[in-house]
């Protein structure tokens, strides 16, 4: 059949990378309407039976007598400064890896392009490399401190 729409349009040349187009548009079809749909259903259930349980934990607890309401407290207190710890960390770890990409993008186009080119494009890995030291400037001096 390719060879009929070969001779068709008259080159074969158009159709050599057929089965690597049948492949990739399969395999997209694949991620965006089957993976990520079932990956985002089944992490927004487990996010509701967290919720849901949590939720009864704690209302069992403070039903009970004696110090169940400031346990209860404590224990949300302990997850809001758990929960900000891993915001703190995740900025940190995001702020060093932009860093690196400017760099190794300043490198590669530096590189690619030589540094005597008239624009001077290797300069755009300057951009994710300021967004990663804006990123730990705000982890180090501007975010409030962890109790």
């Amino acid at each position: 059949m390719i060879h009929l729409a070969a001779l068709v349009f008259g080159s074969e040349e158009v159709f050599t990378s057929m089965g690597l187009w049948a492949f990739l548009s399969v395999g997209a079809i694949a991620l965006f309407a089957v993976f990520i749909p079932l990956v985002t259903y089944i992490d927004s259930r487990l996010k509701e039976r967290e919720a849901y349980y949590k939720a009864d934990i704690m209302r069992r607890v403070t039903e009970s007598p004696g110090e169940g309401s400031k346990a209860v407290l404590e224990l949300m207190r302990e997850e809001s400064r758990q929960k900000r710890i891993k915001t703190i960390e995740a900025l940190k770890i995001a702020g060093l890896i932009n860093i690196g990409v400017g760099i190794a993008l300043i490198l590669f186009l530096r590189e690619l392009l030589g540094s005597t080119a008239a624009s001077q494009p290797y300069l755009c890995g300057l951009i994710p490399a300021f967004i990663g030291v804006a990123m730990l400037v705000y982890v180090y001096a501007l975010a409030r401190p962890i109790d």
